[in-house]
């Protein structure tokens, strides 16, 4: 243990490593309060499809050699939250299949885009790097950690402001346009809200895993808690707790960031899932 100690204090003397840190909870946190409302309206699959459309950006990005590649990443990710939920809305094309849609496209193009273009002489490093996370988030730099810490602090204080009607439309969005709640305004705000993460988490844990950081934590809050508050209070602390232990063991260890994080969310949804059934076998 006191080896242990030691060795993350070594660790925690280096810039990058806390930067890491900061930004890693901070995403974490940020995914973990939209992600109870994603699961529970059925949006699960809109960060895959973002996560994707992400990735065709930053392929432009690359091919456009800009140093700062997360304003042009942002804006594109955010018009097409838009479109999605503008498409998911017409009748001819239903909401999974205008996600399948966009993010294959925008995958496939992306990838040529980077084969074509690309002046790297490690082009498959680079996209393991953009899909799975493998080292980004220890390279950050202080720029990208301001932004960052901007950007999710934006996302926490949208959802505590718009909060109840988050809630409302997340339960029963007929009733809530019944009641004179502006549906389509809170859907468009989820929307982009859940751009902004998918940008953020991306650096953390790449494209491809960017669902697991979004919804294993609300699952697993859900596994025990009821009431939409108390989920989604467990959710943020265990994705938190969940970030923080899976980027330590990472540092530690010399495992891949994002693939380490999933890990322990996965291992924390057993768990709770474990204590689901005990409550069950004694409430019984």
């Amino acid at each position: 243990m006191t080896e242990f100690i030691s060795k993350l204090s070594l660790y925690l003397q280096y810039p990058f490593v806390r930067y890491a840190l900061i930004v890693g909870v901070l995403i974490a946190l940020c995914s973990s309060l939209l992600g109870v409302t994603l699961v529970l309206k059925r949006y699960s699959f809109i960060g895959d499809g973002l996560s994707h459309v992400a990735f065709g950006a930053m392929a432009i990005a690359a091919v456009l050699n800009l140093t700062n590649n997360m304003p042009l990443v942002l804006a594109v990710t955010v018009v097409c939250a838009v479109l999605l939920l503008r498409t998911g809305e017409n009748a001819k094309i239903k909401g999974d299949a205008a996600i399948a849609m966009i993010s294959v496209g925008a995958l496939a193009i992306g990838y040529l885009l980077m084969n074509v273009f690309s002046k790297s002489s490690n082009l498959s490093g680079d996209v393991c790097t953009t899909l799975f996370g493998s080292t980004s988030i220890l390279t950050l730099g202080k720029t990208e950690v301001v932004l960052c810490c901007a950007l999710s602090a934006l996302v926490i204080i949208v959802f505590m402001f718009f909060y109840n009607k988050i809630f409302c439309v997340t339960f029963d969005e007929t009733f809530a346009r019944a009641s004179g709640v502006k549906a389509g305004l809170y859907n468009l705000i989820i929307a982009v809200v859940t751009a902004v993460i998918i940008v953020l988490a991306m650096n953390l844990v790449g494209s491809l895993l960017i669902s697991a950081l979004v919804i294993f934590p609300a699952l697993s809050a859900m596994r025990v808690f009821k009431s939409f508050r108390s989920v989604t209070v467990c959710s943020a602390v265990l994705s938190v707790f969940c970030a923080l232990s899976g980027m330590l063991i990472s540092i530690m260890a010399g495992t891949p960031v994002g693939s380490t994080v999933v890990a322990v969310d996965i291992a924390a949804f057993a768990v709770f899932s474990l204590i689901s059934l005990i409550k069950r076998g004694i409430a019984k």
